[in-house]
C-alpha cells in the first residue's frame, strides 16, 4: 500500500485532483467527506462542537450551521485550534479506519487540506500538493464560491502559506492553468505514484 497525503490551499483545485485521481485507481480518504461525517446530527462531535460554541451554531433543524460557525472560527485563530482539537482526532480515527479496509497494493490517497498545517507530511510515504498562484485562488474563490475579495483573503490566510505547502511536497500538481490542463497532469503525477505501489 503506497500511502499518499494530497494537500492544497483553498481553490487550488485539490478536491479535482482527488476526483481524477479516484478515476485512475486511487482508493480516495477524504478529510472534508468525513470532518461532515463526524458532526452530523446525533454524533458525539456535533454535541462537543454545541457544547464548545454555543447554540448559535445550530441550525433549527439540529444540524451544524457551518457558515455560522465558519463566521467564528476565521476570524479568531483560538476558535479555530478550539474547534480543530474537537474534529480533527475524530477525522484520525475515521480515516485509519478506511484506510485499513483498502487492498494491500493499493494507492490511497489522503485528502487532506490541512496537512501542512497540522504538519501531517510524516504519516505518508509522499506528499502531493495542488498548486495554484494566490491571484488564482481568489478568483476563483470569488467567481466559483460567492466569496467577497476579502473573504477568500481571510480564508487563505487561515491556511499554511503557499510556500510552507510547497516545502513538503514530495510531488506538486500545478493548477493555475484551465480545468483541461489538470487531467494530463494527474495522468503524469498517477504514472508516477502507481510505480511506487
Amino acid at each position: 500500500m503506497l500511502k499518499i497525503g494530497l494537500t492544497g490551499g483553498i481553490g487550488a483545485g485539490k478536491s479535482e485532483v482527488s476526483r481524477l485521481l479516484a478515476a485512475r485507481g486511487a482508493v480516495i480518504v477524504d478529510s472534508d467527506v468525513i470532518a461532515r461525517e463526524v458532526v452530523a446530527p446525533g454524533t458525539p462531535g456535533l454535541a462537543a462542537v454545541a457544547a464548545e460554541f454555543g447554540p448559535d451554531v445550530l441550525a433549527a433543524d439540529g444540524s451544524l450551521d457551518r457558515p455560522a460557525l465558519g463566521a467564528v472560527v476565521f476570524a479568531d485563530p483560538a476558535r479555530l485550534k478550539a474547534l480543530n482539537a474537537i474534529v480533527h482526532p475524530l477525522v484520525r480515527a475515521r480515516s485509519a479506519e478506511l484506510e485499513s479496509a483498502a487492498a494491500p497494493d493499493a494507492v490511497v490517497v489522503h485528502d487532506v487540506p490541512l496537512l501542512a498545517e497540522n504538519g501531517l507530511g510524516p504519516l505518508y510515504d509522499l506528499v502531493v500538493v495542488v498548486d495554484a498562484a494566490d491571484e488564482v485562488r481568489i478568483d476563483r474563490l470569488v467567481r466559483l464560491r460567492g466569496m467577497t475579495e476579502d473573504e477568500a483573503r481571510a480564508r487563505m490566510a487561515a491556511q499554511a502559506s503557499r510556500a510552507d505547502r510547497l516545502a513538503i511536497a514530495d510531488l506538486v500538481i500545478d493548477n493555475s492553468g484551465p480545468l483541461a490542463e489538470l487531467a494530463p497532469r494527474v495522468d503524469e503525477a498517477w504514472e508516477r505514484l502507481a510505480a511506487r505501489r
